[in-house]
């Protein structure tokens, strides 16, 4: 299927050319780089000391200076992106897939007993945010990556459920899926050949918000020391090391929360940009 049109001053355009989007895959883009190529390349060793080095401010040497160890801060950037990245990426996935399923089948058993306990559960769920849930996790099973992504994963989990129920039942009552029910296919074939695909686009827009969010979260968590830990690089704990040396050296917190900051906005403005490709309201409004 080809992409919907945006129309703006009387001429139709793509998708593509909606200036959220365009801003967002490039500064995206620019955060994927980074880490990407952290794998094969960085400038110095992230884990590095260097004590004789230690807070020197940003030079043609060191490009966004050195901290209170040594180490490369641009280094430790580009390595702290691809934590930062995995970490979206495992629990926005984790979430997306859990909470769509429970979504879809909620729909499918429309105010039925299990559409009432799963959307239940969800709002029981969204009760605990990101850093209680990582607080709890790690009290049982200790600090680390992968108890972050629990945790944010938790935390994604009923927007994913809710956002598919809604969307689901709007499906159902369309006259296509009437027909498909009339010509007795099984309600799990019919969420698989017709439901799913309809909503996969509204999915993948929250999937892209939510990515935003998640590295937001675990930058939170990272600054309290629940996240990635040492000596993994990490936005969250850059900027906790950095509180002291604030006044005489502001890049230490500087470079990590444009870090942030940056990935975040690229996020938001893709997803804000593909919501107009997918919600014609949307661009309706905006023409």
């Amino acid at each position: 299927m080809r992409p919907p049109p945006l129309v703006v001053a009387g001429r139709p355009r793509r998708w593509w050319a909606s200036p959220s989007f365009l801003v967002g895959l490039a500064l995206a883009g620019l955060v994927v780089a980074a880490a990407l190529i952290s794998y094969v390349w960085t400038p110095y060793d992230p884990k590095q000391m260097a004590i004789l080095k230690r807070l020197r401010p940003p030079s043609a040497e060191h490009w966004f200076g050195t901290d209170q160890f040594g180490r490369d801060i641009f280094s430790m950037i580009m390595v702290g992106a691809r934590n930062s990245l995995a970490v979206g990426l495992g629990a926005v996935g984790l979430g997306l897939t859990v909470g769509s399923a429970l979504g879809l089948l909620a729909a499918m058993r429309r105010d039925g007993l299990l559409d009432n306990l799963i959307m239940r559960m969800a709002d029981f769920s969204h009760a605990f945010p990101a850093v209680l849930s990582a607080i709890m996790i790690s009290a049982v099973w200790g600090p680390g990556m992968m108890n972050a992504v629990i945790a944010i994963a938790i935390y994604s989990l009923p927007y994913f459920a809710r956002l598919a129920r809604g969307a689901a039942l709007q499906c159902w009552a369309l006259d296509y899926v009437l027909a498909a029910r009339a010509a007795g296919l099984r309600e799990i074939t019919i969420t698989r050949l017709h439901i799913l695909p309809n909503i996969a686009g509204v999915l993948v827009v929250q999937a892209t918000i939510q990515f935003a969010l998640a590295i937001l979260a675990e930058a939170g968590l990272s600054y309290l020391g629940l996240g990635t830990q040492p000596p993994n690089p990490s936005w969250g704990r850059m900027l906790n090391e950095a509180q002291t040396f604030m006044a005489a050296q502001p890049w230490l917190a500087i470079f990590p929360g444009m870090a942030i900051a940056l990935s975040v906005l690229a996020f938001n403005l893709l997803g804000d940009g593909l919501r107009d490709a997918v919600d014609p309201r949307t661009r309706r409004s905006r023409d």
